[in-house]
Parts: C-alpha cells; sequence; structure tokens
C-alpha cells in the first residue's frame, strides 16, 4: 500500500488501487477495472477522468492506460538497461546492413545502434540531428556524417526546431531509424514534442522504417505520438510484446524483432 495510503478517503483508495493495477497490467478497460474493485463503471468513469486530468494515466477507447514518467536525461539514460540496448543493437544491424543512407533519431537506444553501425559499415552516409549518434559514428571515417542544424536541446545532446524540420525535407534515405519514449497501441511517441517533430519528418523522408525501443516502453503513452503503427516497418526490441500493443503490432502488420541476449 503507498505511504500514507491508511489515511486516504476510500475514493483516494481506491484510485491508488487503479494505479496499482494499471503497473501490473498496463492497459485496462472500464468493466474489467469496476469488476475488479467492485464498484459501478459510472465511478470507475469519474476515477479515470480524474487520474488523466492529473496527468497519470491516458484514456483509451473504453478504458485507461499509465502515461510514461518523465524521461530522465539522456547521460542518465545511457546508463540504465546497456545490455538490453546492446541486444537491440546488434539485432537491428541485421536488418540495416544493406543500407547506404539512414536517418537517425536521438536517444541511448539509436546511440548505441551508432556504435554498432561504426563497427559494421564502410562508406555509408547517415544524418542525424543527436550528437551522441554524431560522436559514435566519427570512430569511422568512412562513414559521412550530416549534422541538422537547429535549436539545441541540452538535455537530449539534439537539435530541433524549425530550422531542422526544413533542413531534413531536403533529404531522402533508406531507413529512418528511431527510438521511443513509450510505445501505446496507437503508435510510438515521445516525452519531447520538438524531437517527435523531428521523427515524424525522418519518417516521411525515408523508404523504410524502424523502431528500437526496449520493453519499459510497452503500453504505454507519452506526450507526443509522432507516428502509427501503420507507418512503421519494423520494430527490434528485446522482449516479445503482447496484449494490446502486440495486437495493435500484428493488425498494421508491423514485423516485430525480439532480440536475443548475449
Amino acid at each position: 500500500m503507498p505511504t500514507g495510503a491508511g489515511n486516504l478517503s476510500k475514493k483516494g483508495r481506491r484510485r491508488n488501487e487503479i494505479l496499482a493495477i494499471l503497473a501490473d497490467e498496463p492497459t485496462m478497460r472500464v468493466k474489467a477495472l469496476a469488476s475488479r474493485l467492485d464498484v459501478t463503471t459510472e465511478t470507475i468513469r469519474r476515477d479515470l477522468e480524474e487520474l488523466a486530468e492529473q496527468g497519470l494515466i491516458s484514456r483509451t477507447y473504453g478504458g485507461a492506460m499509465l502515461r510514461a514518467g518523465n524521461e530522465p536525461v539522456l547521460s542518465q539514460r545511457e546508463r540504465q538497461l546497456v545490455r538490453e540496448r546492446e541486444a537491440i543493437a546488434r539485432r537491428a544491424f541485421v536488418e540495416l546492413a544493406k543500407g547506404k543512407t539512414f536517418l537517425i533519431g536521438s536517444g541511448a537506444t539509436t546511440a548505441i545502434l551508432a556504435k554498432r553501425l561504426a563497427f559494421e559499415l564502410r562508406n555509408v552516409t547517415v544524418i542525424a540531428h543527436s550528437f551522441a549518434v554524431a560522436t559514435a559514428l566519427a570512430q569511422n571515417p568512412t562513414i559521412r556524417t550530416i549534422m541538422v542544424p537547429g535549436e539545441y536541446h541540452a538535455a537530449e545532446g539534439a537539435m530541433h526546431g524549425a530550422q531542422a524540420i526544413r533542413f531534413l525535407q531536403d533529404y531522402t534515405a533508406d531507413w529512418a531509424i528511431l527510438g521511443a519514449s513509450a510505445l501505446s497501441p496507437d503508435g510510438p511517441s515521445d516525452a519531447l514534442i520538438e524531437a517527435a517533430e523531428v521523427y515524424a519528418t525522418m519518417l516521411r523522408q525515408s523508404s523504410r522504417s524502424m523502431i528500437v525501443a526496449d520493453h519499459s516502453k510497452f503500453d504505454r503513452m507519452s506526450t507526443a505520438r509522432y507516428a502509427e503503427w501503420s507507418q512503421i516497418e519494423c520494430l527490434v526490441t528485446d522482449r516479445t510484446p503482447d496484449g494490446p500493443l502486440a495486437r495493435a503490432l500484428d493488425r498494421n502488420e508491423v514485423r516485430v524483432m525480439v532480440a536475443a541476449k548475449a
């Protein structure tokens, strides 16, 4: 029970229970929650609306989903789930090996993937808006790296804004390779609206598309959705999705590639 739960009202305790249930089962229908908590569906709907207003959950059609928490800055994320991200990078490279031009988004997983590309590829072109990605690619002098201009976002170490969007519109690529703060049945999303705008542009400018994201992003919603699953060719991750996310991926014919840990 959460700290101080004993002093909460009946409604407060019930809403804590809703959050606990969603933590274990990230998407729940109103009827299932009502049955679990032995209250009416109208009561659950009021609870969900108030929790959504507080920014704790996102309402979905007929139910609710936990919102992704605020992401740590990039330097912190780079120290988390390192083995999982490295496995994702190895699996992603198998799919990307024949590509010649790449648009790569910012993030901890894409930065690790950039290191793998620098080690494995020769004579390719990468267009990046992330300094971590560009720095990783600099280890390989045969890779031509084009840095996107724009407004610098210090916490993410990346360039965003209108100038970045205009610049990207003049380029095309074989692949857009993007990370995500959250993966919901509606599509991938990012905590930064500015990053989502860059990602959406990269998708439009690429022939093929790949999302690289670990299991902690499953069945969550973040601030800005940048694509629907129908726009995404493949997802490379470290665990097999299930539930509503898995059904959405299957319905939209997204190929899911699960990385094997070393």
